[in-house]
Protein backbone atom coordinates (compact mmCIF):
# COMPACT_ATOMS: atom_id res chain seq x y z
CA UNK A 1 0.00 0.00 0.00
CA UNK A 2 3.03 2.44 1.05
CA UNK A 3 4.74 1.62 -2.44
CA UNK A 4 1.35 2.32 -4.33
CA UNK A 5 0.81 5.43 -2.37
CA UNK A 6 4.19 6.95 -3.11
CA UNK A 7 3.71 5.80 -6.61
CA UNK A 8 0.71 8.00 -7.20
CA UNK A 9 2.70 11.12 -5.50
CA UNK A 10 5.26 10.86 -7.43
CA UNK A 11 3.24 10.64 -10.79
CA UNK A 12 1.43 13.86 -9.69
CA UNK A 13 4.50 15.77 -8.69
CA UNK A 14 5.80 14.13 -12.41
CA UNK A 15 2.38 15.64 -14.14
CA UNK A 16 3.15 18.93 -12.32
CA UNK A 17 6.11 19.63 -13.44
CA UNK A 18 5.41 18.78 -17.01
CA UNK A 19 2.46 21.24 -16.81
CA UNK A 20 5.49 23.97 -15.78
CA UNK A 21 7.59 23.21 -18.07
CA UNK A 22 4.98 23.38 -20.81
CA UNK A 23 3.19 26.76 -19.28
CA UNK A 24 3.36 29.47 -21.62
CA UNK A 25 5.10 32.53 -20.56
CA UNK A 26 5.17 36.03 -22.23
CA UNK A 27 8.08 38.67 -23.69
CA UNK A 28 9.95 39.96 -20.76
CA UNK A 29 8.11 42.86 -18.74
CA UNK A 30 4.95 41.71 -20.50
CA UNK A 31 1.84 39.65 -18.99
CA UNK A 32 0.09 36.80 -21.30
CA UNK A 33 -3.34 35.72 -19.77
CA UNK A 34 -4.20 32.27 -21.39
CA UNK A 35 -4.48 29.01 -19.74
CA UNK A 36 -1.94 26.77 -18.89
CA UNK A 37 -1.56 23.06 -19.31
CA UNK A 38 -2.31 21.31 -15.63
CA UNK A 39 -2.81 24.42 -14.49
CA UNK A 40 -4.83 24.55 -11.22
CA UNK A 41 -6.95 27.63 -9.96
CA UNK A 42 -7.56 30.47 -11.48
CA UNK A 43 -5.91 32.20 -13.90
CA UNK A 44 -3.30 34.71 -12.70
CA UNK A 45 -4.93 38.25 -11.72
CA UNK A 46 -3.88 40.99 -14.20
CA UNK A 47 -6.05 43.61 -12.68
CA UNK A 48 -7.64 45.00 -9.47
CA UNK A 49 -11.09 43.07 -10.41
CA UNK A 50 -9.60 39.72 -10.42
CA UNK A 51 -7.88 40.08 -7.88
CA UNK A 52 -10.53 40.91 -5.74
CA UNK A 53 -11.82 37.97 -7.42
CA UNK A 54 -8.93 35.67 -6.30
CA UNK A 55 -9.44 37.23 -2.83
CA UNK A 56 -12.76 36.13 -2.48
CA UNK A 57 -12.39 32.72 -3.92
CA UNK A 58 -9.73 32.01 -1.26
CA UNK A 59 -12.01 32.97 1.33
CA UNK A 60 -14.26 30.77 0.42
CA UNK A 61 -11.83 27.96 -0.03
CA UNK A 62 -10.66 28.43 3.70
CA UNK A 63 -14.58 28.02 5.00
CA UNK A 64 -14.68 25.07 2.39
CA UNK A 65 -11.92 23.30 4.10
CA UNK A 66 -12.56 23.83 7.57
CA UNK A 67 -16.24 22.56 6.93
CA UNK A 68 -14.86 19.69 5.90
CA UNK A 69 -11.98 18.91 8.28
CA UNK A 70 -14.95 19.77 10.82
CA UNK A 71 -17.56 17.29 9.41
CA UNK A 72 -14.96 14.76 8.41
CA UNK A 73 -13.53 14.84 11.95
CA UNK A 74 -17.05 14.44 13.41
CA UNK A 75 -18.01 11.87 11.47
CA UNK A 76 -14.80 9.84 12.38
CA UNK A 77 -15.72 10.44 16.33
CA UNK A 78 -19.28 9.17 15.59
CA UNK A 79 -18.18 6.15 13.71
CA UNK A 80 -15.55 5.44 16.73
CA UNK A 81 -17.75 6.59 19.84
CA UNK A 82 -20.75 4.82 18.57
CA UNK A 83 -19.51 1.86 17.52
CA UNK A 84 -21.89 -1.36 18.74
CA UNK A 85 -18.94 -2.50 21.02
CA UNK A 86 -18.42 0.69 22.40
CA UNK A 87 -22.45 1.62 22.66
CA UNK A 88 -24.05 -1.33 22.71
CA UNK A 89 -27.11 0.96 23.81
CA UNK A 90 -28.04 3.33 21.54
CA UNK A 91 -29.60 6.67 23.00
CA UNK A 92 -33.41 7.43 22.02
CA UNK A 93 -32.87 11.21 22.34
CA UNK A 94 -34.85 12.78 19.24
CA UNK A 95 -34.66 16.55 20.45
CA UNK A 96 -32.09 18.34 21.71
CA UNK A 97 -32.41 22.14 21.85
CA UNK A 98 -29.14 23.50 21.92
CA UNK A 99 -27.78 21.03 19.28
CA UNK A 100 -30.85 22.13 16.93
CA UNK A 101 -30.30 26.18 17.72
CA UNK A 102 -26.55 25.49 17.49
CA UNK A 103 -26.60 23.60 13.93
CA UNK A 104 -29.19 26.39 12.76
CA UNK A 105 -27.14 29.19 13.63
CA UNK A 106 -23.60 28.58 12.58
CA UNK A 107 -24.40 27.79 9.06
CA UNK A 108 -26.45 31.26 9.02
CA UNK A 109 -23.30 33.20 10.42
CA UNK A 110 -21.12 31.17 7.37
CA UNK A 111 -23.54 31.90 5.23
CA UNK A 112 -23.51 35.86 6.15
CA UNK A 113 -19.17 35.79 6.35
CA UNK A 114 -19.88 34.54 2.52
CA UNK A 115 -22.46 37.10 1.92
CA UNK A 116 -21.22 40.57 2.65
CA UNK A 117 -17.79 40.15 1.04
CA UNK A 118 -19.80 38.54 -2.44
CA UNK A 119 -22.21 41.98 -2.23
CA UNK A 120 -18.98 44.25 -1.82
CA UNK A 121 -17.04 42.00 -5.07
CA UNK A 122 -20.91 42.22 -6.90
CA UNK A 123 -20.59 46.13 -6.55
CA UNK A 124 -17.17 46.82 -7.05
CA UNK A 125 -17.69 44.78 -10.56
CA UNK A 126 -20.85 46.27 -11.45
CA UNK A 127 -19.52 49.90 -13.35
CA UNK A 128 -16.51 52.06 -13.42
CA UNK A 129 -16.01 55.51 -11.21
CA UNK A 130 -14.56 58.31 -13.24
CA UNK A 131 -13.87 55.81 -16.24
CA UNK A 132 -10.48 56.54 -18.79
CA UNK A 133 -11.79 54.78 -21.64
CA UNK A 134 -15.21 53.51 -22.89
CA UNK A 135 -15.61 50.42 -25.23
CA UNK A 136 -18.43 49.30 -26.51
CA UNK A 137 -18.61 45.31 -27.26
CA UNK A 138 -21.49 43.81 -29.17
CA UNK A 139 -21.84 40.15 -28.98
CA UNK A 140 -22.33 38.53 -33.15
CA UNK A 141 -22.47 35.00 -34.34
CA UNK A 142 -19.75 34.48 -33.94
CA UNK A 143 -17.33 37.29 -33.39
CA UNK A 144 -16.88 40.64 -31.79
CA UNK A 145 -17.85 43.91 -32.78
CA UNK A 146 -16.04 46.87 -30.86
CA UNK A 147 -16.53 50.47 -30.86
CA UNK A 148 -14.34 53.46 -29.64
CA UNK A 149 -16.76 55.98 -28.92
CA UNK A 150 -14.53 58.30 -27.34
CA UNK A 151 -11.53 58.13 -29.69
CA UNK A 152 -13.14 59.09 -32.99
CA UNK A 153 -16.11 56.77 -32.52
CA UNK A 154 -15.04 53.64 -35.08
CA UNK A 155 -15.99 50.26 -34.63
CA UNK A 156 -14.55 47.18 -35.80
CA UNK A 157 -15.13 43.57 -36.15
CA UNK A 158 -13.06 40.72 -34.37
CA UNK A 159 -12.76 37.53 -36.00
CA UNK A 160 -11.22 34.39 -34.88
CA UNK A 161 -8.41 32.87 -37.04
CA UNK A 162 -8.92 29.64 -38.84
CA UNK A 163 -6.68 26.52 -37.84
CA UNK A 164 -6.01 27.12 -41.48
CA UNK A 165 -4.81 30.46 -41.35
CA UNK A 166 -2.78 30.20 -38.30
CA UNK A 167 0.57 31.63 -38.60
CA UNK A 168 3.93 30.69 -36.43
CA UNK A 169 3.23 31.86 -33.11
CA UNK A 170 -0.51 32.06 -33.05
CA UNK A 171 -3.07 30.44 -30.46
CA UNK A 172 -5.38 28.06 -31.55
CA UNK A 173 -8.93 28.97 -30.95
CA UNK A 174 -7.89 32.05 -28.78
CA UNK A 175 -5.85 34.08 -31.62
CA UNK A 176 -7.99 36.92 -33.59
CA UNK A 177 -7.08 39.14 -36.77
CA UNK A 178 -8.41 42.49 -34.49
CA UNK A 179 -7.54 42.53 -31.20
CA UNK A 180 -9.24 44.97 -28.95
CA UNK A 181 -6.72 47.40 -27.48
CA UNK A 182 -6.20 49.28 -24.28
CA UNK A 183 -4.10 51.86 -22.44
CA UNK A 184 -2.00 49.98 -19.44
CA UNK A 185 -3.36 51.25 -16.30
CA UNK A 186 -6.28 52.61 -17.90
CA UNK A 187 -10.25 52.47 -16.06
CA UNK A 188 -11.71 50.80 -19.14
CA UNK A 189 -15.81 51.17 -18.59
CA UNK A 190 -17.00 48.23 -20.97
CA UNK A 191 -20.72 48.16 -22.53
CA UNK A 192 -22.13 45.12 -23.40
CA UNK A 193 -24.95 44.76 -26.07
CA UNK A 194 -26.18 41.52 -28.19
CA UNK A 195 -26.99 41.56 -32.01
CA UNK A 196 -28.87 38.66 -32.26
CA UNK A 197 -28.69 36.06 -29.48
CA UNK A 198 -27.06 36.44 -25.60
CA UNK A 199 -23.26 36.06 -25.69
CA UNK A 200 -20.83 36.45 -22.97
CA UNK A 201 -18.20 38.84 -23.08
CA UNK A 202 -14.99 36.86 -20.65
CA UNK A 203 -11.82 37.76 -20.00
CA UNK A 204 -10.58 35.23 -16.73
CA UNK A 205 -7.06 36.91 -16.50
CA UNK A 206 -8.88 40.67 -16.22
CA UNK A 207 -12.03 39.32 -14.01
CA UNK A 208 -14.11 40.48 -16.55
CA UNK A 209 -17.76 39.06 -17.49
CA UNK A 210 -20.76 40.15 -18.80
CA UNK A 211 -23.60 38.67 -20.89
CA UNK A 212 -24.30 40.86 -24.09
CA UNK A 213 -28.32 40.72 -24.45
CA UNK A 214 -29.88 41.99 -27.63
CA UNK A 215 -32.12 45.35 -27.16
CA UNK A 216 -30.69 45.61 -23.55
CA UNK A 217 -27.19 47.67 -22.76
CA UNK A 218 -25.17 46.22 -19.52
CA UNK A 219 -21.84 47.83 -18.04
CA UNK A 220 -18.56 46.46 -16.87
CA UNK A 221 -15.31 47.32 -16.27
CA UNK A 222 -11.84 46.48 -16.04
CA UNK A 223 -8.18 47.52 -15.89
CA UNK A 224 -5.25 46.02 -17.47
CA UNK A 225 -2.11 46.60 -14.52
CA UNK A 226 0.41 44.94 -16.78
CA UNK A 227 1.16 45.17 -20.72
CA UNK A 228 0.39 42.40 -22.28
CA UNK A 229 -2.29 39.92 -24.21
CA UNK A 230 -5.22 38.99 -22.54
CA UNK A 231 -7.11 35.75 -24.17
CA UNK A 232 -10.83 34.84 -23.14
CA UNK A 233 -13.96 33.32 -25.27
CA UNK A 234 -17.54 33.70 -25.41
CA UNK A 235 -18.70 31.12 -22.27
CA UNK A 236 -22.74 31.58 -23.60
CA UNK A 237 -23.91 28.44 -25.08
CA UNK A 238 -24.68 30.64 -28.40
CA UNK A 239 -24.67 28.26 -30.97
CA UNK A 240 -23.06 26.51 -33.70
CA UNK A 241 -19.88 28.25 -33.48
CA UNK A 242 -20.20 29.38 -29.49
CA UNK A 243 -16.77 27.13 -28.72
CA UNK A 244 -14.75 29.19 -31.70
CA UNK A 245 -15.69 33.58 -30.60
CA UNK A 246 -12.04 34.10 -29.06
CA UNK A 247 -11.61 37.47 -27.15
CA UNK A 248 -8.04 38.95 -27.17
CA UNK A 249 -7.17 42.30 -25.23
CA UNK A 250 -3.86 43.69 -25.91
CA UNK A 251 -2.50 46.36 -23.48
CA UNK A 252 -0.27 48.63 -24.59
CA UNK A 253 1.53 51.79 -23.11
CA UNK A 254 -0.75 55.31 -23.19
CA UNK A 255 1.29 56.35 -26.49
CA UNK A 256 1.17 53.01 -28.48
CA UNK A 257 -2.37 53.06 -27.84
CA UNK A 258 -2.32 56.67 -28.85
CA UNK A 259 -1.15 55.98 -32.51
CA UNK A 260 -2.75 52.71 -32.54
CA UNK A 261 -6.24 54.55 -32.36
CA UNK A 262 -5.21 57.12 -34.74
CA UNK A 263 -3.93 54.57 -37.50
CA UNK A 264 -7.23 52.57 -36.96
CA UNK A 265 -9.58 55.48 -37.71
CA UNK A 266 -8.16 56.17 -41.06
CA UNK A 267 -8.14 52.13 -41.61
CA UNK A 268 -11.71 52.10 -40.61
CA UNK A 269 -12.69 54.88 -42.62
CA UNK A 270 -10.80 52.65 -45.54
CA UNK A 271 -13.16 49.78 -44.90
CA UNK A 272 -9.78 47.95 -43.35
CA UNK A 273 -9.40 46.31 -39.83
CA UNK A 274 -6.86 47.98 -37.28
CA UNK A 275 -4.93 44.96 -36.79
CA UNK A 276 -2.34 44.42 -33.70
CA UNK A 277 -1.16 47.57 -32.72
CA UNK A 278 2.18 48.63 -34.93
CA UNK A 279 4.95 46.52 -32.46
CA UNK A 280 3.18 43.37 -33.01
CA UNK A 281 2.79 43.78 -36.63
CA UNK A 282 6.47 44.21 -36.94
CA UNK A 283 7.08 41.36 -34.96
CA UNK A 284 4.44 38.72 -36.60
CA UNK A 285 6.10 39.88 -40.08
CA UNK A 286 9.68 38.74 -38.57
CA UNK A 287 8.59 35.99 -37.03
CA UNK A 288 6.88 34.66 -40.81
CA UNK A 289 10.16 34.76 -42.49
CA UNK A 290 12.32 33.64 -39.21
CA UNK A 291 10.36 31.97 -36.39
CA UNK A 292 13.37 32.29 -34.37
CA UNK A 293 12.81 36.26 -34.07
CA UNK A 294 9.61 35.70 -32.49
CA UNK A 295 10.10 37.02 -28.61
CA UNK A 296 8.85 34.23 -26.36
CA UNK A 297 5.84 36.29 -26.32
CA UNK A 298 4.83 36.55 -29.52
CA UNK A 299 6.00 33.14 -30.16
CA UNK A 300 2.57 32.02 -28.16
CA UNK A 301 0.38 34.77 -28.96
Amino acid sequence: MRRILSTVLASVALLGLAGAAMAQSAAPGEALGVPHPWGLGLQEAFGPVKAAIHDFNDLVLYIIIAITIFVAGLLAWVIWRYDSRRNPVPSRTSHHTMLEIAWTVLPVLILLIIAIPSFRLIYYEDRAREADLTINVQGRQWYWHYGYPDNGNFEFDSYPIADADLKPGQLRNLSVDNPLVVPVGATVRVMTTGHDVIHSFFVPSLGVQKYTIPGRTMETWFRADREGTFYGQCNQICGNNHWFMPIAVRAVPREEFDRWAAEAKTKFAEGQGPGWPERDRATSVAALTDPSAASPGEARR
